[in-house]
């Protein structure tokens, strides 16, 4: 499998400097700073990145999941909410909130619910993210 590589450069102190993110691929390159970080500012953070890639992932576990168990979805729209808060003195990532909507035919709510806590469970993202507390909501159509 390809290795995937991003790279970001900071200039200046924590609270007053700031810096660029962008993906090795070209597909994304953003500002960010302390307050796009901390506060409201503007530009991206590394945790909405985080949170980018989580659903990214999620989605198409779910997919992945639901199409081996026989079921074609039609959509599959992922949401991930990154929170990060000070814990013992330091910025951590405690939770991350997986919010699921799909439409897929045939499948009884349970089901869906199955399938979606497994692929919760089985995306890299997922796995990468275990230190924080990954909560699900789903809604089927």
């Amino acid at each position: 499998m390809p290795k995937r590589k991003a790279h970001a450069q900071w200039k200046g102190d924590l609270q007053n400097g700031n810096g660029t993110m962008k993906f090795d691929s070209g597909a994304y390159e953003g500002s960010y700073s302390f307050k796009s970080r901390f506060e409201n500012g503007t530009g991206t953070n590394p945790e909405e990145l985080i949170a980018a890639a989580h659903a990214g992932c999620y989605a198409m576990a779910l997919s992945n999941e639901l199409a081996e168990a026989g079921f074609t979805p039609e959509s599959v729209n992922a949401e991930a909410e990154v929170e990060l808060e000070m814990v013992d003195g330091d910025p951590t990532i405690t939770t991350i909130t997986l919010s699921v909507e799909a439409s897929v035919p045939d499948i009884e709510e349970d089901t869906f619910n199955q399938h979606a806590q497994g692929a919760k469970e089985g995306c890299p993202v997922s796995k990468a993210l275990a230190g924080a507390n990954i909560h699900l909501n789903t809604s089927l159509n």
